[in-house]
C-alpha cells in the first residue's frame, strides 16, 4: 500500500510573498477554489495579525472553501495566535502554524534570544494554539542551519506540547538533497516522539534546489510537503506544487507514494495564479510552461507520431492541458465564452461576465482569433476591482522623433468626466503624468513591465504596473492590441487597487 503524501498549499501566504505577487481579496478566492478543485489538502491562506486585508481574506477563504484545512500563520506569540483563530474561525476545518527560528544566526541577531528562552516560547505558542484547535502545526524556522541536537530538542518538546504537525523549512535554500534527506532520516530516528506528528517540509529555491529537496525528503519519509503553484515566493520563490505531484505521479516506481492531487486541474491553476499576479510563466518552466509539450526536433517529432511514449514521460492531458475544442472570434457568442472561461478554471460572477464579454467583442474585430492567453490578460484586467473610482473614456497621443510626447486623457472619476493634457519624455510617461495629476495620487511607480501574450502584429500587449503608497502595494493589469491604452489601463486598474485600500468604495 502506497504511502499519502500531504500537499499543503502555500501560494495564498508565502507565494503572495513574491515581489509583485499581491492579489486582492477576490483573486484570493478564486485560487482557493481552484486549490479546492486540485484537491490540495491544507491551503495556507495568509498571515492575519499582518493586516486588515489579511485578516479579512483569510476569514473570507474560512467562509468560501469546505475540502481543504485552512491554515493561518502565527508568530510564536498569543496575540498573534488569538488574531489567527479569529480569522479561522468559520473554517470546517482550521490549522494554526505558527513559527519560531532556531538557528544560532537567527536567535542571536534577529530574536536576540537565549535557546532555552526559544524553546519556552516554542512550547508555549503550541500550548496557546491548542487552546483553540487540535490541529497545530509548529516550525522550526531556518531549520536546516540549526544545531542537530537543539533542533531534535525543539521537536520533541512541541510535540509534547501538542504539535501534530512539525515542519521543518529550509527558509534560505541553503540544503543540499543528499543533506536535507539526511536531516529528515536523523529527525525520525532521534526525536523518540516523531511518530506523534506528521513531518513536514518546506523548501525555498534559493539554490534551484527546492524541488530536489522537497523530494528527497519524502523519499527519506517526510509525510508533508509545503509548495506554490508555478513555485512563486519570496527571493527565488517555493518549491513548485505541479513538479512535485508529477515528480510523485510519473515516478511512482521509485518513491511508493500518492497524492490526493487532481492533476488535470494543474495547467487551469497555473494559468489562474499566473494571470492574478501578473507573473508569467518562462516558457520552459517544468510541467505548466508553454514548451513543455512542444516538440521541434525532426527526431523527437518522428518518434512521436510512431509512439508518444519516446519523448513524452505524461501526457499533456494529465496535467490538464488539452486541445483548443473552441475556436472563439467574432461570431462567438456570450455561451462559448463562458464555457472556455470555465474550462481555464475562471469561476465569475455574471457581472464580471458581462464586463468580460464586451471587452471580447471588442477584441473579436480587432483579431481574428481570440486565444486562451489573449482571455486570460481580460479576465485579469477586467475581474478586479468590480466598482471603478477611475475609468478610461478617451486617450489620444502625439509622439514622434521631432514632437514633445503628449497625451489627452479622459477619465471618469467617481462619476465626472475629467480631461487633462500631459506632457512626458515618451507617449507612456506622457499619459502617466496626466492621469496622475488627475487623480492627485501620491503613489509611486515600481515597476512597468510589458509582454506579447501571443505573436503576430495583431498581438495583445499586456501590460502590469506596480504603485506603492503609504506603505500598500497595489498590482495594476492592463491588457489591449494597443500598448499605450494597456499602459493607461494597467495604471488606472492600479489606482483603483489603492482606492480598496482606502476604504473610499
Amino acid at each position: 500500500m502506497s504511502r499519502m503524501i500531504k500537499i499543503f498549499d502555500t501560494t495564498l501566504r508565502d507565494g503572495e510573498q513574491c515581489p509583485g505577487a499581491g492579489m486582492n481579496r477576490e483573486a484570493k478566492r478564486s485560487v482557493a477554489r481552484m486549490l479546492e478543485k486540485l484537491h490540495v489538502d491544507v491551503i495556507e491562506a495568509g498571515f492575519p495579525v499582518s493586516s486588515p486585508e489579511d485578516f479579512e481574506s483569510v476569514k473570507m477563504i474560512a467562509q468560501s472553501v469546505t475540502y481543504p484545512i485552512i491554515a493561518a500563520l502565527a508568530r510564536a506569540k498569543e496575540k498573534d495566535i488569538d488574531v489567527a483563530w479569529e480569522a479561522l474561525r468559520p473554517a470546517k476545518r482550521a490549522r494554526i502554524h505558527t513559527f519560531l527560528a532556531t538557528s544560532p544566526i537567527h536567535m542571536q541577531y534577529k530574536l536576540k534570544m537565549q535557546p532555552t528562552d526559544v524553546l519556552d516560547a516554542a512550547v508555549a505558542a503550541v500550548k496557546h494554539a491548542r487552546r483553540y484547535t487540535d490541529d497545530v502545526e509548529f516550525s522550526p524556522e531556518d531549520a536546516t542551519r540549526s544545531d542537530e541536537d537543539f533542533l531534535c530538542r525543539v521537536v520533541e518538546a512541541v510535540i509534547v506540547a501538542g504539535a501534530t504537525t512539525v515542519n521543518i523549512p529550509d527558509t534560505v535554500g541553503y540544503a543540499i538533497p543528499d543533506e536535507f534527506s539526511a536531516l529528515i532520516l536523523m529527525l525520525k530516528n532521534r526525536v523518540p516522539n516523531m511518530d506523534r506528528a506528521v513531518l513536514s517540509v518546506h523548501c525555498h529555491n534559493d539554490l534551484g534546489l527546492a524541488v530536489s529537496n522537497s523530494l528527497a525528503a519524502v523519499y527519506a519519509g517526510a509525510g508533508q510537503v509545503e509548495c506554490t503553484i508555478n513555485g512563486i515566493g519570496e527571493r527565488a520563490g517555493n518549491a513548485a506544487m505541479e513538479e512535485i505531484v508529477m515528480a510523485l505521479k510519473v515516478r511512482k516506481n521509485y518513491f511508493d507514494v500518492e497524492t490526493g492531487i487532481q492533476t488535470d486541474e494543474i495547467a487551469k491553476a497555473s494559468r489562474l495564479v499566473s494571470g492574478v499576479t501578473g507573473i508569467v510563466v518562462q516558457p520552459n518552466k517544468a510541467i505548466v510552461g508553454g514548451n513543455a509539450f512542444a516538440h521541434e526536433a525532426g527526431i523527437h517529432q518522428d518518434g512521436l507520431l510512431k509512439d508518444k511514449r519516446t519523448y513524452e514521460i505524461m501526457t499533456p492531458e494529465s496535467v490538464g492541458v488539452v486541445q483548443h475544442r473552441l475556436v472563439l472570434g467574432k461570431h462567438s457568442g456570450r455561451h462559448a465564452l463562458t464555457v472556455r472561461l470555465k474550462e481555464l478554471g475562471f469561476d465569475l460572477s455574471e457581472t464580471v461576465l458581462e464586463a468580460i464579454f464586451e471587452r471580447f467583442k471588442k477584441l473579436s474585430d480587432q483579431k481574428r482569433e481570440v486565444t486562451d492567453e489573449d482571455l486570460q490578460a481580460i479576465v485579469t484586467e477586467t475581474s478586479s476591482p468590480v466598482s471603478e473610482v477611475y475609468v478610461l473614456d478617451g486617450l489620444h497621443v502625439e509622439s514622434g522623433t521631432s514632437t514633445k510626447p503628449t497625451a489627452t486623457i479622459e477619465l471618469s472619476i467617481r462619476g465626472e468626466k475629467v480631461l487633462k493634457v500631459g506632457q512626458g519624455d515618451g507617449p507612456v510617461d506622457a499619459v502617466y503624468h496626466a492621469i496622475a495629476e488627475m487623480t492627485e495620487t501620491k503613489s509611486r511607480l515600481e515597476s512597468y513591465v510589458v509582454h506579447a501574450i501571443t505573436g503576430g502584429t495583431d498581438a495583445l500587449g499586456e501590460v502590469t504596473v506596480r504603485l506603492v503608497e503609504a506603505g500598500h502595494t497595489a498590482i495594476g493589469h492592463g491588457a489591449d492590441t494597443d500598448i499605450i491604452v494597456a499602459s493607461a489601463r494597467a495604471y488606472i486598474h492600479a489606482l483603483n487597487e489603492l482606492e480598496l485600500f482606502r476604504g473610499t468604495k
